[in-house]
């Protein structure tokens, strides 16, 4: 299915009843890498699964901007009109959650912000590098955002108002300390670093993730 908004068509598919659980995906990825994921919340929520922009069906576009892909989000909810989802961004999709949660202090009910960065410089030395390699043999729109931005400051983290939990593994693409960082700025925020998980081994083993978002889906719900 499609959602016209902000000028692009957003692809997305629709799993469950109940509570609105929006998934959005990593840099490179679509919706079939949180299928998993889907399947499980699906049982509790009424799951939307979304292609990003320039990811999988949606609509391609020459630039790519984390802005751009937040007011995508913030479309959709408003075309379906969906009340208080809770979001699970993973990587790039938890970047564009932490600055929905910024730009729009009461839309969300909660976000779960799993891998995400503030600043390229706080992703690892060694990834950073690989991601230069591929854009010497491939200037991506994708790849060079993830050297570009986000620029999120401490002092807009402060401005989150929504419950989030941030979870990273502990073999994640950025240092466990810029992960307790970022929580620390956000006020009531909840973090979980997930013992010999890399950026996204405990997505794909969901099982793992459901586990580690149980508690905090609990205590937002009451």
């Amino acid at each position: 299915m499609y959602i016209h908004t902000n000028d692009l068509d957003i692809y997305y598919e629709k799993s469950g009843t109940g509570k609105p659980f929006l998934l959005l995906h990593g840099n490179g990825e679509d919706h079939t890498k949180l299928s998993g994921l889907a399947a499980a919340l699906s049982k509790e929520y009424g799951v939307y699964s979304l292609d990003t922009r320039c990811h999988g069906k949606s609509t391609k576009t020459k630039t790519l901007h984390y802005h751009d892909m937040m007011e995508d989000v913030a479309g959709f909810i408003a075309a379906l009109n969906l009340t208080k989802p809770v979001l699970l961004g993973a990587s790039d999709g938890g970047i564009t959650g932490l600055l929905l949660a910024i730009q729009y202090p009461h839309l969300l009910s909660g976000l779960i912000a799993c891998g995400a960065n503030t600043h390229p410089a706080q992703l690892k030395k060694w990834f950073r590098t690989i991601v230069k390699i591929g854009i010497l043999a491939n200037k991506s729109p994708k790849l060079m955002l993830m050297v570009k931005e986000p620029d999120i400051s401490q002092e807009k983290l402060a401005l989150i108002k929504t419950p989030v939990l941030f979870l990273a593994g502990q073999r994640d693409v950025l240092p466990t300390s810029a992960s307790m960082e970022m929580a620390s700025a956000v006020p009531g925020s909840e973090i979980k670093i997930l013992k010999g998980q890399t950026h996204s081994s405990y997505l794909k083993r969901y099982e793992i993730a459901m586990d580690a978002i149980g508690p905090f889906l609990n205590r937002i719900s009451k």
